[in-house]
């Protein structure tokens, strides 16, 4: 939050303002900043969600404390500039994925203003929130083709951990046998589309959104590398020192905000596409009910242990030293705001892989046991389909019906994220072989 400068006369007959910071002393009024990124759907339950439903204002009213409470809500692209608006005591509570989370406690810790983590709002367990993708008549057809290459992404993103990883599990040093442009999200979709980047490594919902409007086709699913990915709450230490009750609403609010997401996934995700202008159906398929992305406040053991696993990554690109893992997670303020519930929020496990329909009109989707299934569905309702969803026959990735890559396997149709997996599963079937979309709903109606 900006503060412009008051005139000290002017306090004598205004109300009093302050952030939630160290420095807000007793005034009467306190506001509370909250810095978010709308576009990066994986942290909605903490930021474009969260703020339509008005939850934490609704907590905060509920305090009953002497204070008034304003919350100013702070929309950004990334994590880095919430974590530069964090270190200088101008936001209190930040959302963002998990390398800028472990950037943002190096940070902190380096300028002296250190922060926590406090929840989280999205995961994923074998990352599949992140995606590489080429443009749509591209050649590139596996990560060995991506050498020589240039390749968009966003230095000390998640994306760019999946990028890294990628290829050094394909034989290719990421620093020197790619040209690797460090570009913000918005900017490496313009350069693919221009041609002046032959691949981009982005994070939710860049990879779906590019797909859903034909600009670009899967290369790899990051859910190959089967490590987990997630984003998270964080929180300025003194700020959470100094105002407990305050963190502790918002964490209520996130659960409040995590709960109707999974009991009304169509109407959080035309809820999420009127406030960011994305379309739902790109939304769905991250926050859907069998989405990309489980949301649960939940600090799960596997996660912290994949964060620790992560400070290797930012070190080798020099972009943080060692980073204290234990000591930046601090879960004591979410199983104090959900109490009892905590425990078994902590032993949820993601919803099972499934094919979805989402008809024309339709306020609740269709599931189906098999994606040959919901082939057939389509091709008898080729007029009423507003979106249809499969899983990665391998990972589990949810994806476009008509973006997948189908392989026939006898009578059995199975898609496929990205055209690599495909190939690989056709060659170890003997008489599986890769077919168009088209191929595949003739052979399923």
């Amino acid at each position: 939050m900006k503060h412009k400068p008051v005139v000290a006369a002017l306090l004598l007959f205004a109300p009093l303002t302050a952030c939630g910071s160290a420095q807000a002393g007793d005034s009467s009024t306190i506001t509370v900043t909250v810095g978010y990124q709308s576009k990066t759907i994986n942290t909605v339950t903490a930021g474009t969600l969260l703020r339509s439903l008005g939850s934490f204002e609704k907590q905060l009213n509920s305090l009953h404390d002497g204070h008034t409470y304003k919350v100013d809500w702070q929309d950004y692209a990334t994590g880095a500039p919430i974590t530069a608006q964090m270190t200088a005591g101008k936001i209190d509570i930040g959302s963002m994925g998990d390398f800028p989370l472990l950037i943002n406690a190096a940070r902190g810790k380096q300028l002296g203003k250190p922060t926590r983590l406090v929840s989280v709002t999205g995961y994923n367990l074998r990352g599949g929130l992140n995606t590489i993708v080429t443009s749509p008549n591209s050649k590139l057809a596996s990560l060995g083709d991506l050498k020589g290459k240039k390749v968009s992404t966003s230095v000390g993103s998640a994306a760019d951990g999946t990028l890294v990883r990628a290829l050094q599990r394909a034989g290719i040093d990421p620093d020197k046998g790619i040209e690797k442009l460090n570009q913000q999200p918005a900017v490496g979709a313009s350069a693919l589309s221009a041609g002046s980047a032959d691949a981009l490594s982005q994070f939710v919902a860049w990879p779906g959104l590019l797909a859903y409007q034909g600009k670009a086709k899967a290369l790899y699913d990051g859910a190959e590398l089967d490590l987990p990915t997630f984003h998270g709450v964080t929180a300025r230490e003194d700020f959470a020192k100094q105002r407990p009750t305050v963190l502790e609403a918002f964490l209520k609010a996130q659960a409040e905000a995590t709960d109707y997401l999974n009991a009304h996934p169509v109407d959080a995700a035309e809820s999420v596409a009127k406030a960011t202008g994305l379309p739902a159906e790109v939304v769905y398929l991250y926050n859907g009910a069998h989405g990309i992305a489980t949301f649960d406040p939940a600090i799960k053991p596997q996660l912290v242990s994949a964060l620790k696993e992560d400070v290797s990554v930012l070190k080798a690109a020099k972009l943080t030293g060692d980073v204290d893992v234990d000591s930046f997670v601090d879960d004591q303020y979410v199983k104090k705001a959900l109490g009892s519930d905590y425990a078994g929020r902590l032993a949820l496990k993601p919803s099972a892989s499934a094919s979805e329909v989402w008809p024309k009109g339709a306020s609740r989707t269709r599931s189906f046991k098999t994606p040959a299934e919901l082939l057939a569905y389509v091709s008898a309702h080729k007029d009423g389909i507003r979106a249809a969803y499969v899983p990665d026959a391998t990972t589990g990735t949810l994806w476009f019906a008509d973006k997948a890559v189908w392989v026939a396997d006898g009578d059995e149709l199975l898609p496929f994220v990205a055209p690599e997996t495909a190939q690989a599963y056709a060659s170890a079937h003997g008489g599986a072989r890769v077919v168009t979309y088209a191929e595949a709903l003739e052979q399923a109606s």
